[in-house]
């Protein structure tokens, strides 16, 4: 109960954190590029693995706090995060297909659902 506590309260704050930092890079930079969303990608993409690599390899996080801070913070922040890390994970275990494999899978089949959901409300609208 602790840990889905501990996800549920770094959720939130990572949500609260994506709205206002993107928001705040949209109006820095503008909107011709999704300059707000690549900016939180590349954030979380960062403190994934920095958090992933400080809690496997010391003390220094507890497990509760690493999966509070990853799952929720970074899921709520990001999920680019979490993929950034899994990919990175399997190049640096020499698994270059798999790697390859789920940069491109992701990419595509996250495009194809977003357009079918696209094409889904404006059928029904």
């Amino acid at each position: 109960m602790k840990t889905a506590a501990a996800i549920a309260l770094f959720c939130a704050g990572g949500g609260l954190t994506r709205y206002y930092l993107s928001g705040w890079v949209y109006n820095l930079l503008g909107r011709s590029f999704p300059f707000g969303t690549f900016a939180v990608n590349i954030i979380g993409a960062y403190f994934i693995g920095l958090i992933m690599e400080l809690g496997m390899r010391s003390t220094m996080i507890p497990d509760t706090l690493r999966i509070g801070l990853t799952v929720g913070f970074m899921g709520g922040l990001t999920t680019f995060s979490t993929f950034s890390y899994e990919t990175f994970k399997l190049l640096e275990d020499g698994q270059f297909v798999m790697a390859f494999t789920n940069i491109m899978a992701s990419v595509v089949v996250c495009l194809l659902f977003t357009w079918l959901g696209i094409v889904t409300v404006r059928s029904l609208t």
